[in-house]
């Protein structure tokens, strides 16, 4: 057995203990891994993957997804909405939804393909000026907006906390808010701190380096 597998095994066994309803999905964030690294664990039947970036993302997956149909790839860094239209074609989930002018391309994006994709809204839970998300007091008109106005289908919310030794209290302030608007996804948690955004109700968790090992 691959030690890619090894990993993904003991991390779904410490996933377990905390919650056994089988209802948590790894992410495995394979950016910058090529094809042949991550194969070990699609052909372990793992059908969740993470990238951040549109044109990597399609030059790696395109071909595997005719293959398997089965596969899931989740964009999980920032979006640029130059981009958008490109990131409907080989995506379906989206984690990075964080303004008006992105929502609205790709709304019509997906309309013209006629895909339906899985969005998140991300949150930018510590108010920090270097990170992209919406306002935690904007979340509820930004949802309303996506939702609503623009149909889009908004599965949770999604969020990278602050590195303020804090987290625990940023993980429950944006599981509270996800269950306030009655969201069934959360999209919250990576290699550092994924047990305890799964105390926390987090149903994606976003994990690379644990599983692929460092990135060059």
């Amino acid at each position: 057995m691959s030690i890619i597998i090894e990993r993904f095994n003991k991390i779904k066994s410490n996933i377990n203990d905390i919650n056994k309803s089988n209802s948590v999905k790894i992410v495995a964030v394979s950016k910058t891994f090529p094809s042949e690294h991550i194969m070990p664990l699609i052909d372990y039947g793992h059908d969740h993957f993470g990238e951040n970036k549109v044109q990597e993302a399609y030059s790696k997956w395109h071909l595997i997804k005719k293959e398997k149909k089965n596969l899931k790839i989740h964009m999980v860094g920032k979006l640029q909405s130059n981009k958008a239209k490109k990131a409907v074609e080989i995506f379906d989930y989206i984690h990075s939804v964080d303004s008006q002018k992105l929502a609205d391309i790709l709304a019509k994006s997906q309309n013209e393909i006629k895909k339906s994709i899985n969005y998140f809204i991300q949150v930018n839970i510590g108010n920090e000026n270097q990170k992209s998300g919406i306002p935690y007091n904007d979340v509820d008109g930004f949802y309303n907006y996506c939702s609503k106005e623009k149909q889009m289908k908004i599965v949770g919310l999604m969020a990278i906390p602050p590195n303020d030794n804090n987290t625990d209290k940023h993980f429950k302030t944006i599981s509270e808010l996800n269950e306030s608007l009655n969201l069934k996804e959360l999209s919250m948690g990576m290699s550092s701190d994924y047990k305890l955004a799964v105390k926390h109700k987090a149903t994606f968790l976003r994990i690379g380096s644990s599983i692929f090992g460092e990135r060059a």
